[in-house]
């Protein structure tokens, strides 16, 4: 087994769709994109999701490897949600049938996504869930938060608008963990804004945590566990740290003697793993677990669990469209010389 995990500790394509991302060749033009989309959408048993990316973060989390606008100017958002707005004009314009197929799910990443203000998420999200058809059998929106950087009116407007699931990241509580990848979040911060969306009737809340951050041992990382499983999120995102520095300079602070790695990095997992386990979550796949009672952990047992670009979900959806910049390059928009988006998955 040990020879098994040093032949394959080597880095790899992010593996969230297949062929991955540097396979693809496939870059049609927006009218060949819009026509596959027609073509799609024809058939009446046609799904969809839908995803934002929210870009913009007050400060820059070392360990990030996705496309981020780093900024303190709030002012940016208008500019972004009038750019997001004549993309969805556009995309109604031209695939009408987006108004007319059940839209299974919402969801808002970045970035941070409650960087934006209560009003602009609103302005985002309101004519679009006023345009379209939302599936009456479980339909599912959540949003990815920065617990620093979310509010409860925040939350409770997107509650007011359907939305059901959060999405936390945690990363690591211990302090010099969060020190060295410049990410401040106290428990007790992480805490309240579980509690709250829990008061405001949210169903699911998500944590992510990364095994692999510089100066994390077997003791921390313990420590970050037990406090994750003190809160009993309803699903956990259990990630290795991905480390791309020639991709994302800012992880060139690192020292290579801080970080942990092959079998120190492997034991950190399984550290967790067995922690989770023993704590009554079910593993899903290669890094999530979830509590028995959770949506994701009983499409497992029934054996109707799905894998999109978003990750794992509950319903297949037949396409999933994604507005605004590219979450992990800095793509340009769908109505430009390339495309933007998924389909077909």
């Amino acid at each position: 087994m040990t020879d098994l995990f040093a032949k394959y500790d080597v880095p790899a394509p992010r593996y969230t769709s297949y062929p991955t991302v540097p396979f693809w060749t496939d870059s049609p033009t927006t009218d060949r994109w819009v026509e596959d989309l027609n073509q799609t959408f024809a058939d009446q048993t046609a799904t969809w999701s839908l995803y934002l990316h929210l870009p913009f973060c007050e400060t820059l989390c070392t360990f990030c490897a996705c496309n981020t606008v780093i900024t303190r100017d709030h002012g940016r958002e208008a500019g972004y949600v009038e750019l997001l707005s004549t993309e969805w004009n556009l995309y109604l314009d031209r695939v009408p049938a987006l108004a007319e197929r059940p839209l299974l799910g919402v969801h808002l990443g970045g970035g941070t996504p409650t960087f934006f203000a209560r009003e602009n998420l609103e302005r985002i999200l309101k004519p679009i869930l006023s345009a379209t058809r939302i599936d009456q059998d479980g339909f599912e929106a959540s949003v990815e938060v920065h617990p620093g950087h979310t509010t409860r009116e925040q939350l409770e407007m997107l509650r007011n608008l359907g939305f059901t699931r959060i999405s936390i990241g945690v990363q690591d509580f211990d302090p010099e963990v969060q020190r060295l990848v410049n990410r401040h979040q106290p428990y007790e911060v992480t805490s309240s804004v579980t509690d709250a969306a829990r008061e405001l009737g949210y169903t699911s809340v998500n944590y992510d945590l990364i095994y692999g951050l510089p100066r994390q041992n077997p003791e921390r990382f313990r420590e970050t566990v037990e406090k994750t499983i003190n809160l009993r999120p309803d699903r956990i995102a259990l990630y290795s740290f991905a480390r791309v520095p020639w991709i994302k300079p800012a992880q060139r602070s690192y020292k290579d003697e801080d970080l942990p790695v092959a079998g120190e990095k492997r034991a950190l997992y399984e550290l967790a793993r067995e922690m989770l386990a023993q704590a009554g979550y079910c593993e899903i796949g290669m890094d999530h677990f979830a509590l028995p009672g959770d949506g994701m952990a009983e499409a497992q047992r029934k054996h109707t669990l799905h894998r999109n670009f978003q990750g794992y979900t509950e319903r297949r959806t037949t396409v999933l469209l994604g507005l605004g910049v590219s979450a992990i390059s800095e793509t340009p928009g769908l109505f430009s010389s390339e495309r933007k988006g998924f389909s077909g998955l």
